[in-house]
């Protein structure tokens, strides 16, 4: 037990305030990436109508940087995803209870619109929060002293079009990729295009698709380690930028901000494929606490 810290007494109201600024802040501002490569996107756009679009999401995120705006009226589920360090010593009930309030403070305080409803009643509490929502996954870092929490509101229009299928082997690489081409284009217009396609390959059902959603949050352009994968991710992004959909579905050169792959070993007879698609802003917002409670914002 030497090796362990114990945190801050007012650790926990910390990561409350925390994950209230992540939130608000993430509608706020589009990461640097995203912005980068948007600009990229719209620097060498051929069609007149594409490049109208990029130019309205380009004024989008200035307003939202220099005015203090949200970006898109759509305040998503609130997601987090949080890595604690094996050297931290911690109450996560506490833990958990602080990642809840932060979120119906954002709610409030801002306030933000709750977009989180019961599925049959659809009651709106008015605090983007509800049973199991938030939505939390938890991680643990050897060798770390500190919390790390990634943020994503994911909205709705992206997260409507999810897409999994349990493949068998005999379909192969090649059954994952005709997969995910026929559900990117069947989804069109409606994620919100240029996305971030997110691919989840093995594991369960329920880890296929979990790691899609995080393939999303990765910085855009950044490759799987794996070289075997990350061709696979250059062959996807390049068929899905051929197909011309471009942005909002209106035609353009670039379909796709990126395509990044998360794989798990899987069953010997089983072959698991799923996709999350993230639009076009592709928000997130990170913190790394420390266990005094010094707080560290990023991306």
């Amino acid at each position: 037990m030497g090796g362990l810290m114990e945190v801050a007494q007012n650790f926990y109201e910390v990561v409350e305030t925390t994950c209230r600024d992540l939130y608000i802040q993430s509608l706020k501002e589009i990461p640097p990436d995203v912005v980068d490569a948007i600009k990229r996107a719209a620097a060498r756009e051929t069609k007149e109508v594409a490049k109208r679009i990029f130019s309205h999401y380009l004024r989008s995120i200035e307003l939202g940087q220099k005015d203090n705006m949200m970006v898109c009226q759509d305040t998503g589920i609130p997601i987090y995803w949080v890595e604690i360090g094996g050297n931290v010593r911690f109450d996560g009930a506490k833990l958990t209870t602080a990642i809840i309030k932060g979120t119906e403070r954002a709610t409030r305080e801002h306030p933000l619109r709750s977009s989180i409803v019961a599925p049959i009643s659809r009651e709106n509490r008015q605090t983007s929060t509800g049973e199991r929502i938030p939505i939390i996954h938890y991680d643990f870092v050897p060798d770390s002293d500190e919390i790390d929490i990634l943020f994503m509101p994911k909205g709705s229009g992206s997260e409507n079009m999810s897409f999994m299928r349990m493949l068998v082997p005999a379909d192969g690489i090649n059954g994952v990729k005709k997969f995910v081409l026929e559900n990117v284009v069947g989804a069109g217009a409606k994620p919100c295009p240029p996305m971030v396609v997110g691919i989840g390959i093995g594991g369960s059902s329920d880890l296929c698709m979990t790691l899609a959603k995080k393939a999303t949050t990765r910085p855009v352009g950044s490759k799987n380690p794996d070289p075997k994968i990350a061709a696979i991710e250059q062959e996807l992004f390049e068929a899905i930028n051929s197909t011309g959909i471009g942005p909002q579905g209106l035609g353009g050169d670039t379909t796709a901000l990126g395509v990044h792959i998360e794989s798990a070993w899987t069953h010997i007879t089983c072959n698991p494929v799923a996709v999350n698609i993230q639009c076009w802003r592709a928000e997130r917002r990170r913190a790394k606490i420390s266990t005094s409670g010094q707080v560290t914002i990023g991306f």
